[in-house]
């Protein structure tokens, strides 16, 4: 037996039924069997990933488990604000797991005060982001419980990588579904699916998008008709596909299913991890993709300019903070306010048009619009306003400039 200390009596375990939380529940119900392992599997969308979680937990050694359908939490709580305000990390990244983390972290807190548990365990590895935003959360919500994460912990914690995974759970019997040829690290839930590892590692190797997709299909296989498809907003918030009013998972759920027919969202990048190392990935992301597209469609006719401006220019920092695991700071929360100001008139309709993997927006209304034909007409407008009152304008803000030109020279003209 592992003689290195294990002071840990009640442990919440964040338990997916993939490689490293199979291996993980066997090897330490085993190895240290005083303990008693909660198994905390937590569906934020996974579908059918979620099937026979349980029977498997408790046949792996756990002594419980609890199977939380949190998928609307999620949507309602962590994406939909975060759509409010656009975020998208590093101009691509629509944090599909960023934010899903802090959702699984709440529930892992709070089941660990239901049940006594003095530790939560997690298989969030030491080169990733994962580690930071579950114990970061962890941190926010409930500073005196325990973290354990193994991959951290070579002493307590003999395997390698996953080909050792593969290896331990086939002498074991245990299934699993990834091999030692192929295993690429997958995250699903709602809002995307991501793929990770294995070729993918080469940042010049293409992703094999005929047989590798799961929420999007490739574009060769997508439909040969456009689609249009209208979106309500009520504070920006999305509540009505193509009039009919549904629940945030639900209406993630259809705009998938949509978006998944017509090739939206599927990505290749390459990202800057808090830890500053970076990484390859490709993503599914369908509805996020038109979601995104449709607010910020929405927001040009409902805020005025400098508002825009102002929110674009904190998105970033927003954005950022999601990503690295700062969900539950007050600077989150700082921002968060102001972007729920800036959406109280952001309530209307978008429609979109879907084809072959592009999605255009081709019409806009709301109640609230800014938008006057009148004023933007090119035609006869009636004296609405006075042509003059240009003059002023452009003579006030050319001021500077024509001090700059006699003072300074800066420019210079043949």
């Amino acid at each position: 037996m592992n003689t290195a200390k294990f002071d840990h009596k009640k442990i919440i375990l964040a338990f997916s039924g993939g490689l490293d939380t199979t291996t993980a529940l066997h090897f330490f119900a085993h190895q240290y069997p005083q303990t008693e392992i909660i198994a905390y599997c937590a569906d934020v969308g996974m579908e059918e990933e979620t099937d026979g979680l349980e029977a498997k937990a408790l046949a792996l050694g756990a002594k419980k488990c609890i199977l939380a359908d949190i998928a609307e939490d999620f949507i309602r709580d962590y994406y939909f604000p975060a759509l409010q305000m656009n975020a998208m990390y590093e101009g691509k990244y629509l944090l599909g797991t960023s934010l899903a983390r802090p959702t699984i972290a709440k529930g892992l807190v709070e089941l660990a005060h239901q049940e006594g548990a003095d530790t939560i365990m997690h298989f969030a590895t030491f080169r990733g982001n994962d580690q930071v935003r579950f114990e970061l959360s962890i941190n926010a919500l409930d500073p005196a419980l325990k973290v354990l994460a193994p991959w951290r912990r070579p002493d307590l914690w003999p395997f390698k990588g996953r080909e050792d995974m593969v290896k331990y759970c086939k002498e074991n019997g245990l299934n699993i579904t990834a091999s030692i040829k192929k295993t690429y690290s997958m995250d699903r839930n709602l809002l995307h699916i991501s793929f990770e590892s294995q070729d993918l590692e080469d940042p010049w190797v293409a992703p094999d998008l005929e047989h590798m997709w799961v929420m999007t299909k490739p574009v060769s296989q997508a439909k040969n008709e456009p689609e249009d498809v209208v979106i309500s907003f009520e504070k920006g918030i999305p509540v009505a596909v193509n009039g009919e009013r549904l629940s945030p998972a639900q209406l993630m759920r259809k705009l998938n299913k949509i978006g998944c027919d017509h090739a939206i969202g599927t990505i290749d990048i390459v990202e800057t991890r808090f830890t500053q190392m970076k990484s390859r990935g490709v993503y599914n992301t369908p509805a996020g993709t038109i979601l995104l597209e449709a607010h910020r469609d929405l927001e040009t006719i409902c805020m005025d300019g400098a508002s825009i401006g102002l929110k674009n220019m904190l998105m970033p920092k927003y954005a950022e903070l999601c990503y690295n695991g700062f969900w539950f700071a007050p600077e989150r929360e700082m921002i968060q306010a102001l972007c729920t100001e800036s959406q109280r008139f952001v309530t209307g309709d978008v429609r979109v048009n879907l084809f072959k993997g592009a999605v255009m927006v081709n019409g806009r209304r709301s109640p609230y619009s800014l938008y006057d034909e009148s004023l933007a007409t090119f035609e006869d407008d009636h004296g609405l306003q006075d042509p003059t009152m240009a003059s002023g304008y452009i003579a006030q803000n050319a001021m500077r400039l024509k001090v700059l030109a006699h003072k300074q020279h800066r420019y210079t003209t043949k």
